[in-house]
């Protein structure tokens, strides 16, 4: 059974989408191709997004590791969240990753900079009390990295692939940690 959290993350990133969309459409009067990828150097884009995406990985890994307020967060995240089977974990990952990419990195950055869309994604990312606070830490250099990529790289692929694997690697840790394995459903 679904829970009321995933059906509600689904339209709200499905609401941060269509922003990001009309934001950038009204800005540039089309929505272009090129934002999403560089046909010629989409597989350096595919790269660098998997890879900055595992090192964002990593280094939520150390801060679990030495913070006991990062892996609180984590329990009360996959207590709220409850079990989760794989198809959702895959789906929420993927529309998350691209609906934020598209407003903070396509819209926002694209209008304001990277800065405000930096800040923007970090105060997205708070939550009541200290326990938060690694998070919010996190979303900030998780913020910075991705605004970097699409100044790079000048198109989103990078930063929704990357955000993409975090999210994924992260929501299939909170499922194990919520006390069901992620499966398929039966």
């Amino acid at each position: 059974m679904t829970s009321w959290v995933y059906r509600f993350a689904w339209i709200f990133y499905l609401i941060v989408a269509i922003a990001g969309a009309l934001w950038v459409g009204w800005r540039e009067g089309a929505i272009r191709p090129s934002l999403f990828f560089d046909p010629q150097g989409w597989w350096l884009d595919a790269l660098l997004g998997v890879a900055v995406g595992g090192l964002l990985i990593g280094l939520w890994r150390v801060v679990r590791r030495r913070l006991s307020s990062a892996r609180e967060l984590e329990e009360q995240l996959a207590e709220l969240l409850g079990p989760l089977q794989r198809p959702e974990i895959i789906a929420l990952a993927l529309l998350s990753g691209f609906a934020e990419e598209l407003f903070f990195r396509g819209a926002v950055q694209g209008a304001w900079g990277w800065f405000p869309a930096t800040v923007l994604f970090t105060l997205l990312h708070t939550g009541p009390g200290s326990t938060y606070r690694a998070w919010t830490a996190f979303a900030g250099v998780a913020g910075l990295a991705l605004a970097g990529l699409m100044l790079w790289r000048g198109n989103l692929l990078a930063p929704v692939l990357a955000h993409v694997v975090v999210n994924a690697v992260n929501l299939d840790q909170l499922a194990k940690k919520s006390g069901a394995e992620p499966s398929q459903p039966s």
